[in-house]
This record gives structure tokens, sequence and C-alpha cells, in this order.
């Protein structure tokens, strides 16, 4: 049973106090730029213990009558159909994802604003596609000498050529498909047009990691740095409200280095800055809500671990050179963990040098970890599957849950109509072979009924899965880790 770490229930009644209080001190409209992700921040979920992945968007939910969304996307991500990382999917398609999860949960969707916009084709053609969608499209533009040249920034010729986005509600959440996508300049041109309406407002910013009041190497800060390897992010305390207060507390160095302009542009607007230090501007409450700092710290050193053996296959695959490595390598060090600590990661390698070939290993919520083995049949991961259902359903080992006469015409599908020259199941198909078994047996009805026991749990390959395989494991909720080498 996974131990709990973190308070979900205070987090949500916090969280939203918190910037009711802050809408409050702003005379009543506030511009919330939310970093990170805001429905699915599985991160989170692996660090904290207790955190649920739609947790920021139910805290949100309290603030219903309050909130209107806004979606800002950079028009040059629609023109290079960039992707979204962890679902594999273009900004633009998550911006529709996002337009319906919001409005799923009954939040207000008022705009999607197009920053960076020149024009680009694939850019209007998505501007006309949301537009019969009955959401409204707002327009900014690329301001010559951004973010240095302030007074130019703060003018007429630089955020008043910006579309204004109208909006009605007290609280105006701009968050985005991923970094780059404008949210910060959004909410600054927001600030510059409501002022020179003589409408009172002001800017927040949430921002889950890093956690600005736990030290600066604790495991869970750490674990964002290890999370972001890949780019130039560096947890660091925070020197301006060290100076203003004599308290020391952790921000990132992005908004470090970028206080000082936004000091510039506030005084321009408003005339003074509201904050004395980035950590000011944040209305983060996660830190507060940890009721289990072991469990937490131990959680964040294993998902540096598994952030680790993911660089290590990106480097395998050229995603990423040795420098990403190193730095978390850096990171290891300072959480105090290494990767024999990854209790799956043994099993695999031994039940692949037994056998010969590629392996996996699982462990289960009770702490027992169960391998697989590739077959004439079956591939590594779809065994595994198998062997950890059968487990988790008191079914016998030796059990044979898919009959071969349902194996039987899917490989002569494969290889005799498809053109695959290995015959074995992969775990998609293995899954699809035991729902039609289930029809009948109730055995494998009763292992098909165990699938989501598997949300959570440890995985590690002794070879880099193929595409289908990994996307099954993310989809079932797995923690997946592989070797950083391919299948032989």
């Amino acid at each position: 049973m996974t131990k709990i770490g973190f308070d979900n229930d205070q987090y949500i009644t916090t969280q939203s106090a918190h910037i009711r209080e802050r809408i409050a001190k702003f005379g009543g409209k506030l511009y919330l730029e939310f970093g990170g992700k805001l429905y699915d921040d599985n991160h989170a979920a692996r660090v904290l213990p207790g955190f649920q992945p739609d947790s920021k968007l139910r805290m949100l939910l309290q603030l219903k009558e309050q909130a209107e969304m806004v979606i800002a996307i950079n028009a040059d991500d629609i023109e290079k159909n960039k992707i979204r990382g962890d679902l594999g999917i273009t900004y633009d398609r998550d911006v529709i994802r996002l337009i319906d999860v919001f409005r799923g949960f009954g939040l207000y969707v008022s705009s999607v604003v197009l920053t960076r916009f020149s024009g680009q084709a694939m850019a209007k053609a998505f501007s006309e596609r949301l537009e019969a969608m009955d959401i409204r499209v707002y327009h900014h533009y690329d301001i010559p000498g951004y973010p240095a040249n302030i007074a130019h920034i703060v003018s007429d010729e630089g955020y008043g050529k910006n579309d204004f986005i109208e909006t009605t509600r007290p609280l105006v959440v701009v968050t985005a498909p991923g970094p780059g996508s404008g949210k910060l300049a959004t909410c600054m041109s927001q600030l510059y047009h409501e002022h020179k309406r003589g409408v009172q407002a002001g800017y927040a910013k949430f921002e889950t990691f890093p956690v600005w009041n736990l030290p600066l190497n604790h495991p869970v800060n750490l674990a964002y740095e290890a999370a972001t390897s890949d780019l130039s992010d560096v947890n660091m305390i925070d020197p301006f409200h060290l100076d203003a207060y004599g308290t020391t507390t952790v921000n990132y160095n992005r908004d470090v280095e970028a206080f000082p302009v936004l000091v510039a542009m506030f005084e321009r607007i408003l005339g003074e800055c509201p904050y004395k230090s980035p950590t000011d501007m944040g209305v983060n409450m996660v830190g507060n809500c940890i009721v289990d700092d072991a469990v937490c710290r131990d959680a964040s050193r294993q998902e540096i671990l598994r952030r680790y053996y993911t660089g290590l296959c990106d480097q395998k695959q050229g995603k990423a050179d040795n420098s990403q490595i190193l730095k978390l390598e850096l990171l290891m060090k300072k959480a105090g963990v290494s990767p024999e600590e990854r209790r799956v990661v043994a099993p695999a390698l031994e039940r692949a040098e037994q056998t010969g070939k590629p392996a996996a290993a699982i462990e289960l919520p009770s702490g027992k970890i169960v391998t697989g083995k590739t077959s004439n049949l079956l591939g590594a991961s779809a065994a595994l599957l198998l062997n950890a259902l059968k487990e988790l359903g008191g079914l016998e080992d030796e059990l044979h849950l898919i009959a071969p006469e349902v194996i039987d015409p899917i490989q002569h599908l494969k290889v005799d109509h498809l053109g695959n020259r290995n015959p074995r199941l992969h775990t998609d198909e293995v899954l699809i072979a035991l729902s039609i078994c289930a029809a009948t047996d109730p055995r494998a009805e009763q292992a098909m009924e165990q699938l989501g026991k598997l949300r959570g749990c440890e995985v590690h390959s002794s070879v880099i899965l193929s595409a289908v395989d990994e996307k099954v494991f993310k989809r079932l909720g797995v923690n997946l880790t592989c070797q950083p080498r391919y299948k032989g």
C-alpha cells in the first residue's frame, strides 16, 4: 500500500482560499499565470504521494463562479507542429483538449490568445477553427526589444498594439499547453490595457515547483530540477526575498533573472511594483500541505532515479547529450540516491541474463516483484502484464489466460497479412486478446478486473521498449524505466 505524504483535501481548501486573498489584495481583479500542468500533473502526484493529478483543476472549481480561463499558445508553435512530449499531441490539439476538459468540469473558457502572431498560415487556420467552435480568439504580436526595452514595451507601440482580451470575472487564469507560450506577456499586456481603462488589476503566479518553503536541496525540489534537466532551469535561493525579509526561500533562475524587468514594467504600468521578490508573486501552498516529509522525500528520490534512466535512454536515442546525464548524476548525489535503489532493475536484468532475451519486472502494491520473459508467443512486456494480473487476481502462475486459438489468428494476421516479422504479441494485442477471452472465461475476466491496480506500480525493462508498449504502460499509469540498450 502506497504511503500518503500529502493532504490533498487540505491543499484544495487552503490553495483556493489563498487565491481569494490575492484577488482581494488587488481590488477584485487578478490575472493568474498558471505554470506547469493544470489538469494532469503526474509529476506532482509521483513526488507528493496523495496529490491527485487533477488537484489544481479541482482547486479552481472552488473558485468556479469567480474564474474564467484564457489559453495562450505561441503561433510559431502551431506553425512548427510542436509536440507535447508527455501526451504525444501537438500544442494546437492540446488547446482543444484543454478547452473540452475545462468545460467538462464546468469552468468558463472565455478565449484563446495567439501570441507572437505574425499572420502564420497554420495559426490563421487554427483561429478560424476556434471561431467556428464559438471560441473568441485574440492576437498578440512580437514586440521589438522585448524584454529589455521597457519604455517601448509598455507603450502604445508595444503592449498597446496587442488585442485587449475581454474578460468579465474577478479571476482570469492564463494557462497554456506548454512552456514558451507567452503566459506572462499576456498577463502584463492585460495589466497595461486594464490600467489605461482605469481598471485596478493585479498579477500573480502559480507555479507548483520548486516549492518555495522547502529547502533548496530538498528531494522534492531536486526532483523538479531532474524533470527539467533538458532545460536550463536551476533552483536557487531567491536573493530579492532574502534581502527584503531576511528569510530564505527557493525559486528558480528564470523567475529570479526576470524579476528586475518585471519590477520596471510594474512601475511603468502601475506606478509601483506590488512585490518585493519573485517569491512574493507566487500563490503556491503545496509546501504547507505535506503531512509526511519522509514519504515525500523517498518518493522524490525515486522520481530522480526514473528521470536518470529516462535520460540514459534519451541519450542512447540521440535526444539528450552528456551534460544532461551529468546534471542528473549530480542531482542523485545531492539527493543521496543511487541507481541500485530502484528495486525493479536487478530482477529485470537477472531474468534477462537467465533467458538470454529481453525481460521486465514490476513491483506490485504489496511490494512483491513479478517478472516477465520473452517467449515464442509473447514479448517480455506482454508476459509481464499477464503475470502481474494473475498475481493481483490470486490466480495460479501456470494458468494460461489466453487460449492458443485466440493467439494463433492474431499472429497469422501480423505475419502473413501485415508484414510483421515478429509474431510475438505486444501489450496492446495481449490486452485485446485477454478482453476477448474474458467474455467466456471467468478467470480471464478476473484478471482484467485487476488492471486498475497497476496504476502507480514500478516497471523496468532490460531493453528500450517499442513505442506501442511504452504507450500502453503510460495509459495504465505505470512508472516505466528501461535500460539504455536496444533489443538484440
